[in-house]
């Protein structure tokens, strides 16, 4: 197995101070191009004791490798657990939510306790995994509880809570055009990312917007 402090040393050598200043703007403090950090994950492919010498380190850019050269059915639960309550840097999250946790026997019990938390960072996961289910997998969940609670609580939510569960809306809307006309409606009372600077050509993530922009491609033949 390759040494955690080669590999570190290895990612020590492709820091960038241009890629941490832009990294740095969404909260992500690793200075590492992650088209190359792939590439490192693409040599080493899957160790799974490497991946937990990784992220020990605490290393952010150490993190993101950890996810991509993990097994992720070989963690445990609490495994899963405590890392996410680590995972403080937004990029860190999101890859351990989708690349490790939503593929672990364990997702269904992790994100009806972490949408529960009161750690809105953790909560943020469970309502991530939320909308894989209302894309994928939406039999079992009550999708009315669902807006029910986004209605309730995202305008007040801390950002990243607020856009999980924005995402979570949105999704619902685009999926199950029996809740599709309430989703818009929550959504255009709210308020919420409704002045979100979108790029030209990207598809702005105010609730409404999306959900009408995402049907009409669906729509289109």
């Amino acid at each position: 197995m390759v040494a955690v402090a080669e590999v570190m040393a290895e990612l020590a050598a492709l820091e960038d101070p241009k890629a941490r200043a832009v990294n740095e703007k969404h909260g992500d403090d690793h200075g590492v191009n992650l088209g190359k950090l792939r590439a490192v994950a693409k040599r080493l492919k899957t160790q799974q004791e490497l991946a937990r010498g990784l992220w020990a380190t605490g290393d952010t850019a150490a993190r993101l490798l950890a996810i991509l050269v993990s097994r992720p059915k070989a963690f445990s639960r609490d495994e899963l657990d405590a890392m996410l309550r680590e995972a403080r840097a937004p990029k860190v999250h999101d890859w351990l939510v989708n690349y490790v946790v939503k593929k672990n026997p364990h997702a269904e019990e992790l994100r009806l306790a972490w949408t529960a938390d009161p750690d809105p960072v953790v909560a943020s996961g469970g309502w991530a995994l939320t909308t894989d289910r209302v894309a994928k997998q939406p039999e079992g969940l009550d999708l009315d509880k669902l807006l029910d609670v986004v209605e309730a609580e995202m305008k007040d939510a801390p950002d990243r809570l607020q856009w999980a569960m924005n995402h979570c809306l949105a999704q619902i809307g685009i999926d199950h055009p029996a809740h599709r006309a309430r989703a818009i409606d929550i959504g255009e009372r709210l308020e919420v990312l409704k002045d979100y600077p979108t790029p030209p050509n990207c598809t702005s993530p105010y609730a409404p917007i999306w959900i009408n922009e995402m049907v009409r491609r669906q729509a289109t033949p």
